[in-house]
């Protein structure tokens, strides 16, 4: 709970230095607070325990997941410092909600209460919002800001309801008590449909199939950088708290949900992975492959008991490759106007570095041995052999080959085609962020128990 509280108050500093004109000490200051708060988070960390009756949970769960979190919002930071250099007025504002940003993830990891993880969504929505159409003079983001602005806000419609109709059947927001009554006396059919409201609402906020139709048109209009947290620290929160929802309310309706499951993870996976290989602009190639991703996420759920450690492993590998994917297409991409595959032809000759990351990251995210994304898709093809689902695995290892496909024409494009010019100028932080990433990335390939063990 005290690291809730010390990261709003970085995102309070943010604007109070805006105020007595301490700009430049607002990413050095933001970035050693969120380290810190991971060391304090660890050191002061005892065992599970609650505050505030319940409304915040501090357990293993939390932490390794809010580890992540801050860990991703340290790097979207430490770029923001050059994408946001144009815009010196607004630059603490869009710090600000990002560190905001940061405290609705955690909270909707964290909750006890229904109440509180409405809260945590609210939270992170309203700021993403903000930021997908913080480019006001460009139409694209005018549009993207108002389409997730709308299908956020009726996912968020279905969520409430959802949350409703189970406080109507129990009288509980505490999810102990859901749990408990669940566990008991019968409880009216009401129930059973609001978990399934729950469901359906978190399926929009990971951009599952067939609720997938807003994220290719809001990742590609938003700002770059916008993207890459809508693809990283958005989607791996929506995740975990999807699975922390299921998983702490009423086990005995899985055995109903599992068909529906098995066929949005299978539908996400392909659906995802055909329609990335039809694009020609990089961002919106990459939220088609969120959307796969989304399905091979969505494929934890049909183990419950044991599959927390491999979704945690899975959204570190995930979001560190998309982070230095992210990092490389924003640099390549800041003063073309654009994010087509064009801009990257040559790549490989006029900057090799960043053409090497960016190669490294997109084979981790198609599974390659060595990276981490190889070793995440492994043990979660694993577990659900064990779990009695092997159609999910045969169609994620299909989907696994397909997305090659996209992949590569990126990498070829850097090493094979011709550069129409070699304007990249040497920018410090791009190459610090993407490279820090991608290492991190192999590291966790090599030693996948320096995750998995924050579970055990």
């Amino acid at each position: 709970m005290d690291s809730l509280i010390a990261i709003i108050a970085l995102g309070v500093f943010c604007l109070i230095a805006e105020i007595f004109n301490f700009r430049k000490a607002i990413i050095p200051v933001s970035i050693v607070g969120l380290l810190a708060v991971i060391g304090y988070s660890f050191y002061s960390y005892t065992g599970e325990t609650s505050h505030y009756n319940n409304m915040i949970v501090v357990n293993k769960f939390s932490l390794a997941f809010s580890t992540l979190f801050i860990l991703l919002t340290v790097f979207i930071i430490a770029l923001s410092s050059d994408f946001y250099k144009d815009k010196p007025t607004k630059f603490s504002d869009f710090i600000a909600i990002k560190i905001f940003l940061l405290s609705g993830g955690i909270c909707m990891v964290s909750f006890g209460n229904l109440a509180m993880f409405f809260l945590g969504i609210e939270v992170l929505s309203i700021s993403l919002y903000v930021l997908a159409g913080s480019s006001r003079l460009d139409l694209k983001s005018n549009e993207a800001g108002m389409k997730y602005f709308l299908m956020g806000s009726f996912a968020s419609g279905i969520i409430l309801f959802g949350i409703c109709l189970i406080y109507g059947a129990t009288g509980y927001f505490d999810i102990v008590e859901i749990y408990e009554l669940s566990k008991g006396a019968a409880l009216p059919s009401w129930f059973y449909i609001g978990i399934t409201l729950l469901v359906i609402g978190m399926m929009f906020k990971i951009a599952a199939v067939p609720f997938h139709f807003w994220a290719p048109d809001v990742y590609e209009g938003a700002p770059a950088l916008v993207t890459a947290t809508m693809s990283t620290l958005a989607k791996v929160v929506a995740v975990a708290s999807m699975y922390k929802l299921i998983t702490t309310l009423d086990f005995t309706i899985l055995y109903r949900l599992e068909i529906v499951i098995v066929v949005v993870s299978i539908l996400s996976m392909t659906v995802g992975n055909i329609m990335a290989l039809r694009q020609k602009n990089v961002k919106r190639m990459l939220a088609f492959s969120g959307i796969s991703h989304a399905g091979f996420m969505l494929m934890a759920l049909l183990s419950l008991s044991t599959s927390a450690p491999t979704l945690l492993y899975y959204t570190y590998a995930y979001a560190l490759a998309g982070i230095a994917a992210f990092a490389v297409i924003i640099f390549v991409s800041k003063n073309k106007g654009n994010e087509d595959i064009a801009n990257f032809n040559g790549l490989g000759k006029t900057n090799p570095v960043m053409a090497g990351i960016l190669t490294a990251s997109l084979l981790s995210m198609a599974g390659i041995p060595v990276f981490s994304g190889f070793f995440a898709k492994f043990m979660l093809f694993t577990q659900t052999i064990e779990a009695g689902y092997l159609v999910v695995v045969i169609a994620g290892v299909i989907n696994s080959i397909i997305s090659i496909g996209y992949y590569f024409k990126l990498i070829l494009a850097m090493y094979i085609k011709e550069a129409s010019d070699d304007n990249h100028s040497n920018a410090f932080v791009y190459n610090v962020i993407a490279l820090v990433a991608i290492l991190l990335n192999v590291v966790i390939g090599l030693y996948p128990t320096l995750v998995t063990s924050l579970l055990n």
